[in-house]
């Protein structure tokens, strides 16, 4: 009797790894869902390419801490270097430019080239890493290490718990600083937490997912859910949905085509603001209806 041999399929394929990929599909679902929802205050407050500079010297931050180890025999958790130089970024970031008399945009470019730039310089001095400084530049990266989730889910977990806490001033202060300021809110404080929240997990996702995904979650999350139109709470709502969709669909999308899990990641962003423009589109008769 003749016999055939079937290869599973994608799926089963999937199913029978669970174990495998589990961890990196809750890590871009995590980091999807806290980016999202930090990329209202991104977009709204037009801080788009400080995400990018930010992105970038996470990038360089993780470089730098394997080009210690290998050549300075100083060992250095590349994810500790992310954090610390992306929230050093976040900082610098916050100086008034007029003062050095540049504009924003200056500064802004300034930091996003040099950052690119260096860590580039870098890991052509650390070849023995080359794989991994590729990988987080540019999110080619398919596994993410234990170590690599629980920071992500930790960092999440505690600034998501935080951001609802302070939901309110945070939102206040961002949209409406005369207003804050007559109030009495402590502008300062609330903008200090805010930047050092987005260079918190730009810095630890970057290190686990690289930094061309987690630009995408920290911007294109809220352009997408800013197209609905909706009411603030619901926009909040929506970004961490769609970031989630994008982190963890994007991946579920390499895996069974055979794409880079990061491009894939930033490609799925990039449809999301597409799909939500055709539904605003529907939506535009009904409401000139009403």
């Amino acid at each position: 009797m003749e016999t055939t041999l079937l290869e599973p399929s994608k799926w089963e394929q999937f199913q029978a790894g669970w174990e495998l990929f589990r961890d990196p599909i809750l890590c871009a679902l995590i980091a999807g869902c806290v980016l999202g929802f930090l990329s209202v205050y991104v977009v709204l407050r037009r801080m788009v390419f400080v995400s990018a500079a930010v992105t970038n010297t996470a990038g360089l931050g993780v470089a730098l801490a394997f080009f210690a180890e290998i050549h300075l025999g100083v060992h250095v958790d590349p994810l500790v270097g992310a954090v610390v130089l992306s929230v050093a970024a976040t900082l610098l970031l916050m100086v008034e430019p007029s003062h050095l008399r540049l504009s924003r945009e200056s500064l802004l470019g300034c930091a996003f080239a040099f950052a690119g730039g260096a860590a580039i310089l870098v890991g052509d001095r650390i070849a023995q890493e080359a794989h991994d400084i590729q990988g987080i530049l540019f999110g080619t990266a398919v596994l993410v290490t234990p170590d690599q989730l629980h920071a992500v889910a930790v960092a999440g977990a505690v600034l998501m718990v935080l951001h609802l806490w302070w939901y309110r001033g945070i939102t206040f202060v961002s949209f409406d600083r005369v207003g804050a300021t007559v109030q009495g809110l402590p502008v300062r404080l609330l903008d200090t937490v805010l930047m050092v929240s987005i260079g918190i997990m730009v810095g630890v996702c970057a290190r686990a997912l690289g930094a061309l995904p987690v630009f995408a979650f920290s911007t294109l999350s809220a352009i997408a859910a800013l197209v609905l139109d909706l009411r603030l709470p619901w926009t909040f709502f929506t970004a961490t949905v769609l970031g989630g969709i994008a982190g963890a669909g994007g991946y579920l999308f390499a895996y069974v085509y055979d794409f880079p899990v990061g491009g894939s990641q930033t490609v799925l962003s990039g449809v999301l603001v597409l799909l939500m423009m055709l539904v605003r589109l529907v939506r535009l008769p009904f409401q000139r209806k009403a």
